[in-house]
């Protein structure tokens, strides 16, 4: 931490339900090597406890506290104020788009959800640390079913910076995309992604893979499914004929 102490305004979307957005404006002192979700939590706890936002593990593993800072996605747990603002400058903080706002900050990320599982994307399976050392000869009858996506932290910010996402909500979007690439096509899955709402709404922004925290980028799995499908479609013309 900094000996040096900035002041700065934190201005923050507020939004409750049946009520139209706004901007809340809370003035700070901070350590500029703070994060950003330090300067919201010390608002929610020392100014105002109605404000609504989500976080949980505080080092970029479980994509809870994803939100747009000054216009750019971020994780803001990992995010320092130094990065976003200068001393006395304002930091914009809003929820995700592309999602429905549940209240202030909190968006309702269920249909993300759903949609990985539509891709054939499951459950991560809990494990201890002695499972996962264990030789696949070993391992559950069952456990072929699950898939320990180790990067995809499914925090939503690709999905937010996509603005092929803003055009309809009915597209997969690239984190959903990604997974599919991941876990391969299957009978069941492929006109789920092979369609206008799946890998073809895709304009190759690469805005996605910009602000993927975890190294997934999303952007070139999209280019690579399409590949697969294009192959797979040539192949079922080449046996028809």
């Amino acid at each position: 931490m900094s000996d040096n102490k900035w002041n700065i305004t934190l201005k923050i979307h507020r939004q409750k339900e049946d009520q139209p957005p706004y901007f809340q404006e809370f003035h700070l002192e901070v350590d500029p090597d703070e994060y950003v979700l330090d300067a919201v939590e010390r608002v929610w706890a020392f100014m105002d406890r109605t404000l609504c936002f989500r976080h949980a593990c505080h080092h970029s593993t479980c994509g809870a506290c994803g939100m747009r800072v000054n216009n750019v996605e971020k994780l803001t747990c990992i995010t320092p104020i130094r990065a976003v603002t200068q001393d006395g400058g304002v930091i914009k903080v809003e929820p995700l788009r592309n999602f429905p706002v549940v209240s202030d900050l909190v968006v309702d990320m269920s249909n993300l959800y759903a949609r990985m599982e539509m891709v054939g994307a499951k459950a991560v399976l809990p494990v201890t640390q002695a499972e996962i050392e264990r030789p696949p000869a070993t391992w559950p009858a069952d456990a072929e079913q699950y898939l320990r996506l180790t990067d995809c932290i499914e925090c939503g910010l690709c999905i937010s910076a996509c603005p092929s996402a803003a055009t309809s909500p009915s597209y997969l979007g690239p984190a959903v995309l990604a997974a599919a690439q991941t876990v391969g096509l299957t009978a069941e899955t492929l006109p789920i992604i092979d369609s206008e709402d799946g890998l073809w709404r895709c304009h190759s922004a690469f805005e996605c893979t910009a602000v993927c925290p975890s190294a997934v980028d999303p952007a070139r799995r999209i280019m690579n499914l399409r590949q697969q499908v294009v192959r797979q479609r040539l192949s079922s013309l080449l046996k028809k004929s």
